[in-house]
């Protein structure tokens, strides 16, 4: 995933200024934060279905103003940057499979389709890419459109994403998936963890051992080598300079994609010790000040980092889903959720362009990356899904 105008190692997080705080807390229909812990605080109670109205306006602009003009991919940014990223790509199926998901409405699907196809296109007749994470993204992204659709074209790209990305195991630095082809003594979380998710949901629906074997090997071997024992960070990557170290860099994507790895191995296996990583992951994942302030995801601003938010957001929803899931787990992780989408819904996003930036504790201005716009989608999907369910207000 590379952004020209974007350093991927970026060297930390912006900071939310007490002005923004301020700003936040004045009048009666603006949000305070949701203690995580607690779950009290807050005072602004959205109407029933207005996550989901917000939603649908999001998903209507997003198609409008990021849609390239042939209508085979969406575009860099609502400012006239009409280049193709692969990765945003699969977060676009994504979204869109969600918005199926809450509406049944079948414009979804033929969106959906015309992006599967667009992209091939777009890509040079291919589903591959240079980059391992990139095709995680995409692979995994094709599995839920299948599950939802039970359109077999995209099993079908899902199966040959996944075989591409087996190229990246070898046994440098013990094993792993490598985050590049040009770059196979690197291995990182992004790559290593979409392909455990991948992994373990083809075996969810082919049952071939092999693939089921592949996912706990590589969970293990990032549980060890990339995730802190006590308290469940997880790190970006190891050997990035060829010097062996881990590259002890955090972002909240990294911790979501290693939550979604644990979630899919105990769905497979029902072995609670994955559902207890997938805890204490979350847990640290929505209160470390190094990620979070005042109960809201942190700026990691626009290119890549506009979609670190988001994959984040959709992991810990799934986490909630687990029946498992202790009561007191489920509502400390919700009221995050809540305390995120309401923000995100009372003073983060610009009307009428339904555009949400870097920043979900205020409104974007100029522009707006589509990396940034799907952090947002996700989290107003997430909140239409939750609300729905009963488990956020």
């Amino acid at each position: 995933m590379k952004f020209n105008n974007f350093n991927f190692r970026m060297a930390g997080y912006l900071l939310l200024t007490i002005a923004v705080l301020s700003s936040c807390s004045k009048g009666g229909n603006s949000p305070v934060p949701v203690n995580p812990v607690t779950g009290t605080g807050g005072t602004t109670t959205p109407a029933t279905n207005a996550y989901a109205a917000v939603a649908d306006s999001m998903q209507s602009k997003t198609y409008s103003t990021y849609l390239s003009a042939n209508g085979n991919y969406f575009v860099q940014n609502n400012t006239g940057n009409t280049a193709f990223n692969y990765w945003p790509q699969a977060h676009m199926l994504d979204v869109l499979t969600d918005a199926y998901l809450r509406t049944k409405n079948t414009k979804y699907t033929q969106r959906m389709k015309a992006l599967l196809t667009g992209l091939k296109a777009t890509n040079g007749g291919s589903y591959f890419n240079d980059y391992y994470d990139d095709m995680g993204w995409m692979g995994n992204a094709c599995v839920r459109a299948y599950n939802a659709t039970n359109d077999a074209d995209y099993l079908t790209v899902a199966q040959l994403i996944y075989t591409d990305i087996k190229t990246g195991s070898n046994s440098s630095q013990g094993g792993g998936i490598a985050w590049r082809k040009t770059q196979l003594n690197y291995k990182n979380t992004p790559s290593t963890a979409n392909a455990i998710i991948l992994a373990a949901r083809i075996y969810e629906l082919q049952n071939n051992a092999n693939d089921l074997t592949l996912a706990k090997d590589l969970y293990s071997w990032m549980k060890t080598t990339l995730v802190d024992a006590t308290t469940g960070i997880v790190y970006d990557g190891i050997n990035s300079t060829g010097t062996g170290a881990v590259d002890k860099n955090i972002y909240t994507y990294n911790q979501g994609a290693f939550i979604g790895a644990a979630i899919e191995l105990y769905n497979a296996t029902k072995d609670a010790s994955y559902l207890a990583d997938a805890v204490l992951t979350a847990n640290t994942a929505i209160t470390d000040s190094r990620m979070v302030s005042v109960g809201v995801l942190k700026n990691e601003g626009q290119g890549d980092g506009g979609l670190f938010k988001g994959i984040d957001v959709r992991y810990l929803t799934a986490l909630t889903d687990i029946s498992a899931l202790d009561a007191a787990s489920s509502a400390k992780i919700a009221a995050f959720l809540q305390n995120n989408a309401l923000y995100l819904y009372t003073v983060g996003i610009a009307k009428p362009a339904y555009l949400a930036g870097p920043d979900w504790t205020q409104k974007p201005t100029g522009s707006v990356d589509l990396t940034t716009q799907l952090s947002g989608m996700m989290m107003m999907e997430a909140a239409a899904k939750l609300q729905a369910e009963g488990k956020i207000k």
